[in-house]
């Protein structure tokens, strides 16, 4: 048996990460990459946070990672859910809900798989399941 899952609220994208969003409606993860440094990034920005330089572009994520710490909340919920920082095979990590899963049996350094979620108001965003 897996966990219930939640609605999620919906994100509020913005010209600067629009094609983040347009991206998960095609079920496809992107990372930000800079073109000068060569370093990937997680959150969708326009400037690389590592050398400020604007060469920055979107490359498709493998999709893959591992649990760097998760939570579950159970109170003062309709539906309990787990969140967790999942550390991308690219070496970013992401706040994410975690799905798909029985209860007590998510571990730090689980692998986890992609996949994409349709929110609230109908924006898919990425959430993880065990692999």
């Amino acid at each position: 048996m897996t966990t219930q899952e939640r609605a999620i609220p919906a994100p509020a994208p913005n010209p600067e990460n629009q094609p983040y969003f347009d991206a998960c409606a095609r079920d496809t993860l992107l990372v930000g990459k800079c073109d000068a440094c060569g370093e990937y990034h997680f959150y969708p920005r326009r400037i690389c946070p590592h050398c400020l330089s604007d060469q920055v572009q979107w490359v498709a994520a493998r999709g893959t990672g591992t649990i760097y710490t998760y939570s579950t909340m159970h109170r003062g919920v309709p539906v309990p859910y787990t969140i967790a920082y999942v550390t991308l095979d690219e070496g970013v990590s992401m706040m994410t809900n975690i799905v798909g899963f029985a209860p007590g049996t998510l571990r730090i350094g689980q692998k986890v798989r992609v996949q994409f979620r349709a929110t609230e108001g109908g924006i898919k965003v990425p959430v993880f399941a065990p692999a």
